[in-house]
């Protein structure tokens, strides 16, 4: 299949899964023709392995602006869901009460301490509670005896994932995105009027191209004059039966689904792109879920799996536009669920034209080029 350049559009979005979904039904919006090529089964799709997590305190620690960054999108996200629900009648189940990181020791109590301070003095607006165990049990009775305290934050949610990619695929879709599936991109040659994707199955043509595959940027992004040097990391998960509504905030390790079943999780490994479960890891996951609500420690697991994150050496995102072929952009970040209102509704229209963010110059790749070793942010 070659598309003629009467079909072309006038964006194509180089993966469909929640960063490529949410620029492309952003881009829509703005009136943007657009075509998404969506990789087959056979991709890593991380977006369907994740946690669901709408989730700000913490993040930005050694890089304030990602926190900015990520504030904006979930101050924005109540609007997104809204907008979904009305186009699509898919409810992506948001809900925003505030989130608690469990602490189990005094190291554990005093490194959230310091984090979060640090953050609130570079941010200003920066809401945050450090909680003795006492004070966690008034808002979480069910929580177990081993919790010594926790920081809660009223900026923090979730989301059921699969209902918000589904969401943003119907979305898309209705504003008169093409979405091509099954299909790979394989190489860009960047030409005077635009970019063609040459792919597994096709031959594709506009006059902008934006990459959001994952860690399928990495080989792409040199064809277009960007960098993207992002690395898999795994993180598993476990769901248990439904049970009982216990959990009304979402928390960093345990969280209750609008369906009722508890998911488990939060492991981060190096194991390159293997996505395989390990019962270690698990067992792990596991015992921690339980010490924080021994509850659950006879709650049947029902699934297991493993997906692998998206990380950039220092683990914040990556925005660029092509210095050598304008119209060329990269859009990659290990927080698909957190970043999608950003991701439609700020990045969208900067990639159409508007101003750029004004977060996002912090986020270019050339931040990498003498940075020597990084540390991985969580």
């Amino acid at each position: 299949m070659t598309l003629t350049s009467t079909d072309s559009p006038d964006v194509l979005v180089l993966g469909g899964g929640l960063v490529g979904s949410a620029v492309a039904y952003g881009l829509a919006r703005e009136g943007a023709r657009v075509t998404v090529l969506d990789e087959d089964d056979g991709g890593l799709r991380a977006s369907r392995g994740n946690f669901g997590l709408v989730w700000i305190q913490g993040k930005g620690y050694g890089l304030s602006p990602y926190a900015r960054w990520s504030r904006s999108s979930a101050t924005r996200w109540p609007g997104l869901a809204q907008a979904l629900q009305n186009e699509t009648g898919v409810d992506v189940a948001l809900r925003q009460p505030g989130g608690f990181h469990f602490c189990f020791n005094d190291s554990e109590l005093a490194e959230r301490e310091k984090r979060l301070s640090t953050l609130q003095a570079e941010l200003g607006d920066y809401p945050y509670q450090m909680l003795d165990a006492a004070e966690v049990r008034a808002r979480i009775p069910q929580i177990g005896p081993a919790v010594i305290g926790a920081s809660y934050s009223p900026m923090d949610g979730h989301v059921n994932p699969l209902k918000l990619l589904r969401g943003l695929h119907a979305a898309m879709q209705a504003r008169g995105v093409r979405l091509v599936s099954g299909e790979r991109a394989e190489r860009i040659e960047p030409q005077a009027q635009g970019f063609v994707v040459h792919g597994k199955r096709g031959t594709y043509r506009a006059a902008r191209v934006v990459l959001a595959a994952g860690l399928g940027n990495r080989a792409l992004a040199p064809f277009v004059g960007l960098d993207a040097p992002v690395a898999p990391n795994r993180g598993q998960v476990l769901v248990s039966e439904r049970v009982a509504r216990f959990l009304d905030y979402p928390t960093l390790n345990v969280r209750q689904t609008d369906e009722g079943s508890v998911q488990f999780g939060d492991s981060m490994e190096e194991v390159g792109f293997n996505d395989f479960t390990t019962t270690h890891v698990l067992a792990d996951i596991a015992r921690r879920g339980v010490r924080a609500f021994p509850m659950l420690q006879h709650v049947r697991l029902l699934r297991m799996w493993a997906a692998l994150r998206v990380y950039s050496p220092d683990g914040f995102p990556i925005y660029d536009q092509s210095e050598a072929h304008p119209g060329a952009f990269v859009v990659t970040c290990h927080s698909g669920v957190t970043l999608a209102a950003a991701h439609a509704l700020r990045v969208a229209p900067w990639i159409m034209g508007a101003p750029m963010p004004d977060e996002l110059p912090h986020f270019s790749a050339r931040r990498f080029e003498h940075a020597g070793e990084l540390t991985p942010a969580h």
